[in-house]
């Protein structure tokens, strides 16, 4: 699997999730600056987690107009598989990728702990190495972390089935105590409609090492290993 991460100023997270890449697939992914214009020929695109130009105007809105994401909505739409975690899923929402707005913590603080996801699909290629109904414990690190949609746009996404994780409790259950944000729906993490960009709010590039507190992040890279290998 030829991978790439993009690189924004201020991203923090790029290269944990490189070295999450290369401890699955065994071949470092290609680290691409955001000004430049063109992104080497890959299988995977992900935008990482951090604060893309401090967040300045709204989250990711700066980073979505860069050089790079030209081509990465480019690919998107040719069929490349693309990954954003946390100010990555900002920067899907900023571009139209995916549908939703970001909007900050419910409690207007900082959120930086483990949390608990409940898988809502496997049948992706993000997931398929997830268990049915699996329930994660994933790091989560953001200020504007509050999904938002309209219920219609809500109400779409819950009937074509494209909500992939939600917060909810150590039994799993939805419930709004388990939810760090204030997300609508408690949702965590949305896929397209095609199937091939998937946001998250969750680190799963935190979550490959034993040594790290858990492995719950390894699944989703084994899944893409193995569906675009």
């Amino acid at each position: 699997m030829r991978s790439a991460v993009v690189v924004f100023p201020a991203s923090n997270c790029d290269q944990d999730v490189a070295r999450a890449l290369e401890k699955v697939t065994g071949t470092a992914p290609h680290m691409v600056w955001h000004a430049d214009s063109a992104l080497p020929e890959v299988d995977l695109i992900v935008l990482p987690g951090g604060f893309s130009y401090g967040d300045y105007l709204r989250c990711g809105a700066m980073a979505a107009k860069t050089a790079i994401m030209a081509d990465v909505v480019r690919r998107a739409g040719a069929g490349t598989h693309v990954l954003g975690i946390c100010n990555g899923f900002q920067i899907l929402l900023e571009t139209g990728l995916l549908p939703g707005a970001m909007l900050p913590n419910a409690n207007v603080h900082f959120v930086c702990r483990d949390v608990h996801l409940k898988t809502e699909r496997t049948d992706t290629v993000f997931t398929r190495h997830y268990e049915n109904d699996a329930l994660l414990r994933i790091p989560v690190a953001h200020h504007e972390g509050n999904y938002f949609a309209s219920d219609q746009v809500l109400d779409d996404l819950e009937g074509s089935g494209q909500i992939v994780f939600r917060y909810a409790d150590e039994n799993a259950d939805i419930t709004e105590d388990a939810n760090p944000n204030g997300a609508r729906r408690n949702i965590a993490g949305l896929i397209n409609g095609r199937g091939n960009v998937l946001g998250m709010m969750p680190h799963p590039e935190r979550a490959v090492d034993d040594a790290h507190g858990g492995i719950d992040g390894l699944p989703l890279f084994r899944s893409l290993l193995d569906a675009l290998s």
